[in-house]
């Protein structure tokens, strides 16, 4: 029977959080040359700190592109109050720069991105994309990809991706939930949305992941909740669950 099959996109489909943590390092390499000497400012500590900030920052932002590079800032007069070192505007905007610097990277596919989505419109699913993020940010990483040709129309972008946000797409879209997947590496903004909207879910594991995605699960699953460590598995997963769920 045709699914409806929302896909995340970041780290789901494409690489997103390697990126990240390249520039995160080049940040406490910065951090820590500038503080050498103090106490207290070591990389495990100016990394924690920017973390701990960083999660604060989407609570309340969301997936606002700002909010990553302003964690740096933070991070970095957090700990000129914490020292008493005086503030650096020339450090500051390097540091501005080298957060935004994160969303200018080439978009980079996972391990079977195409053959697993052509399998699944082959097989005459209905393919949306449902991503967190600032529109802008995220269609050119659409357009880079070419994704139009299997989503189409169906691209949902949110700032703030959680269970309201699945839920309203859901009503809008009128879907038929026992027919409807969630596929992406996030357990905060990917699955429990999906569990607690009714819908099956497939949690992609991610090689490593971001500490804000990762939560308890407390939502009973209503129908399919798998876990999966690659994107071919996707296809023969929702394929044999389809077929023990008939007559």
């Amino acid at each position: 029977m045709k699914q409806n099959l929302f896909f995340d996109l970041d780290d789901t489909l494409i690489h997103c959080n390697k990126y990240f943590y390249f520039v995160i390092e080049q940040f406490v390499d910065a951090m820590t040359t500038w503080f050498a000497g103090y106490e207290g400012v070591s990389a495990e500590a100016v990394r924690n700190k920017q973390t701990e900030i960083d999660i604060a920052g989407v609570a309340v932002l969301g997936f606002k592109s700002e909010h990553f590079p302003q964690s740096f800032l933070d991070t970095y007069n957090y700990y000129c109050d914490l020292t008493g070192r005086k503030k650096s505007t020339t450090e500051q905007d390097f540091l501005w720069k080298l957060g935004l610097s994160v969303y200018e990277h080439e978009t980079e596919p996972y391990p079977n991105m195409e053959s697993t989505l052509d399998k699944l419109a082959g097989e005459g699913h209905v393919l949306h994309l449902y991503t967190g993020g600032e529109i802008t940010i995220q269609r050119r990483k659409i357009e880079q990809m070419k994704l139009e040709r299997y989503f189409d129309t169906r691209v949902y972008i949110r700032r703030h991706k959680n269970s309201e946000a699945l839920e309203q797409i859901l009503a809008e879209g009128n879907y038929n939930r026992s027919l409807t997947w969630m596929i992406g590496n996030s357990i905060r903004t990917d699955v429990v949305p999906a569990l607690t909207a009714g819908i099956h879910a497939i949690h992609m594991r991610a090689e490593s992941e971001w500490q804000y995605n990762v939560i308890n699960i407390e939502v009973e699953p209503k129908g399919a909740f798998f876990t999966l460590n690659n994107l071919l598995e996707v296809p023969p997963a929702i394929h044999d669950y389809v077929i023990r769920q008939q007559p």
